[in-house]
């Protein structure tokens, strides 16, 4: 793979599109830091989401100022992070003052993802979430920073594809 030293993979796309599953497959590979971007929300934001509230811009700004830090503190070595990113203002924000970036966003159908959504244990978001996730989604469009997958494909298969585009 092309030298990729110093880059922000930020693994996006709605709750349940297995973000997790690729970032951290994708770090190994790539032999970056992984980070969560759920780790990072405040108490309030994970219990607005446990309670199905809907998270608003005002509950995602400091949260994303926080992930865009977190960005600049690896910008040395590089790192994965898995983050929503759903709207173009928050990927703004995530990448405020970087310039290597990628966004690879994981896109599937409403009733895949719901599927996989009820399938899950143990995670804060809640399939009645993901219609309101879907409404929020401002689909990124295609240029030098996006890299855009389908779920439909294994999550090997997903490195693999991943990787092709990055060389």
């Amino acid at each position: 793979m092309s030298n990729h030293k110093g880059y922000i993979y930020y693994v996006m796309g709605v709750s349940g599109t297995g973000k997790s599953t690729i970032g951290k497959m994708l770090s190994k590979k790539l032999c970056l830091p992984f980070f969560d971007s759920d780790d990072y929300h405040p108490q309030a934001n994970i219990n607005k989401m446990a309670n199905g509230v809907p998270l608003n811009d005002d509950d995602r700004y400091d949260w994303l100022l926080k992930l865009n830090i977190l960005a600049h503190k690896n910008t040395t070595k590089g790192a994965v992070i898995v983050c929503s990113a759903l709207k173009k203002s928050y990927r703004n924000l995530l990448t405020k003052e970087l310039d290597k970036f990628y966004f690879i966003y994981l896109e599937g159908s409403f009733d895949l993802i719901l599927n996989r959504i009820n399938a899950r244990e143990g995670h804060f978001m809640t399939a009645s979430l993901l219609k309101s996730q879907f409404n929020t989604l401002e689909k990124p469009i295609a240029n030098k920073h996006l890299i855009s997958i389908s779920i439909t494909n294994t999550p090997d298969e997903i490195i693999n594809k991943i990787e092709e585009q990055l060389k």
